[in-house]
């Protein structure tokens, strides 16, 4: 192993974790609070949106097939800007943009505006998770690194509860551009927090330098963490999990309810906070499961995946015209195991690459769930557009997207494991031959 790729032992330079680093945590993990909060509050103004620009159910898709368009595009110059620059900066990139992204939104008389400014948007909201992953792999042990993720999940999904909880209930109160544009304030909260507050890594841990010569050094960057199984099985574990309760939470999920399952909007916006609840709470137990049980990790993504496949088919193939109100609650309960249940691709992605390319591999993960919901988002609105508003067609697609994701997984899972044990060896040999 190089010395740049030498983890820094817990005791030099001082303690990882504490108080300190909580709050250094905090101040990044704020950011991608807000973000996620910008990002989902589509998710409750569909409706108003299609009859605030007048359009159809492929052209509403659009807002968020552009933003997650974006936001899977950037993922690697994302990942490749936070190993150069650290996260300080990016994530201070990241809140100008979607702040201004989001206070664009508020303001657009256009359709053609509106989607800049989700396009924009989507750029801003790329730049915070790898910054947050990043920040912790930084201030605390690697020990911690699988909780720590599954925490800064979990305060993503409360993003999404103040979206489904607030926005919506701002957007019916004070009106769309009072009710966008107040929110975009917490952008401006959160950058000066980053300004102010944030440092990159700890005293006495600071990263080797490593050298950085223009596109050759970013396209070996790139290969080599692809070159890893485990940054392509954390990819598809990634992609394969998370793009349910995404689309659900995105766009389609309360036009779903209220159209296809006649629930009022009140009933059909709590059933989208038990999908937000049941994932903050799924992320704290997958956390701990994985942190003691490192064996864990693929039961547990398969078993989201195939549990989730179970209540869509269940709920999609009722006789009756409505499915029952008990099996939405248990769908929506099981779809906030999906996030939590896309955390663990990182988990296969950090182990197998070196500390100078972390942010490159998390990028390269993170562009999987993304580009499944894109095209999720995509084919469930040309679906209903096609077939009159059929939902449960439209709907069938979330299966051939699972069904391809598992066949990769299945494939990678053997090679990866074996990778990372040959890893974990060579660094007990090495760490005992290196001096004290």
């Amino acid at each position: 192993m190089s010395q740049a790729a030498r983890p820094v032992p817990e005791g030099a330079g001082g303690t990882l974790g504490g108080r300190r680093a909580l709050a250094m945590w905090g101040t990044g993990v704020s950011v991608y609070f807000v973000a996620v909060i910008f990002r989902t509050s589509l998710g409750v103004a569909g409706l108003d949106a299609a009859d605030r620009f007048d359009v159809g159910a492929s052209a509403l898709s659009t807002f968020s097939i552009l933003q997650l368009l974006v936001y899977a595009g950037m993922q690697i110059p994302v990942g490749l800007l936070v190993d150069r620059l650290g996260t300080k900066k990016v994530l201070a990139m990241g809140a100008v943009l979607f702040t201004l992204g989001q206070l664009g939104f508020a303001l657009s008389p256009s359709y053609g505006m509106a989607l800049a400014s989700r396009a924009l948007l989507g750029c801003g909201d790329a730049m915070t998770f790898i910054s947050v992953l990043r920040l912790g792999t930084r201030w605390f042990p690697a020990r911690r690194g699988p909780l720590i993720a599954q925490l800064a999940g979990l305060v993503g999904m409360a993003g999404n509860l103040v979206s489904t909880l607030l926005i919506a209930r701002l957007l019916h109160g004070i009106g769309w551009t009072a009710a966008f544009a107040g929110s975009a304030l917490a952008g401006v909260v959160v950058l000066t927090l980053v300004l102010l507050f944030l440092k990159d890594h700890p005293e006495g841990h600071e990263p080797a330098p490593v050298p950085h010569r223009g596109t050759a050094y970013v396209r070996r960057q790139i290969a080599a963490s692809w070159r890893e199984p485990g940054t392509r099985l954390g990819l598809w574990v990634h992609f394969t999990t998370q793009f349910p309760a995404m689309v659900f939470l995105l766009l389609w999920g309360l036009p779903f309810l209220v159209e296809a399952q006649g629930l009022s909007r009140a009933t059909a916006g709590e059933l989208l906070t038990l999908v937000v609840l049941s994932n903050m709470a799924v992320g704290l137990v997958y956390g701990q499961i994985i942190a003691r049980h490192h064996g864990a990790r693929l039961p547990l993504a398969l078993g989201t995946v195939g549990a989730t496949s179970l209540l869509w088919a269940a709920t999609l193939a009722h006789p009756a015209e409505h499915a029952p109100m008990w099996l939405l609650i248990v769908l929506c309960t099981v779809l906030g195991a999906c996030g939590p249940a896309s955390m663990i691709g990182f988990d296969f992605a950090r182990p197998a690459n070196p500390p100078e390319r972390q942010g490159t591999a998390s990028g390269i993960t993170n562009m999987g769930g993304f580009i499944a919901s894109m095209t999720t988002l995509f084919a469930v609105g040309v679906l209903l557009d096609a077939t009159g508003g059929n939902y449960t067609v439209a709907f069938s697609c979330v299966f051939v997207l699972q069904a391809l994701g598992v066949s990769q997984i299945l494939r990678l899972r053997g090679r990866a494991v074996r990778r990372e044990r040959e890893r974990l060896v060579a660094s007990r040999v090495e760490t005992v031959h290196v001096p004290a």
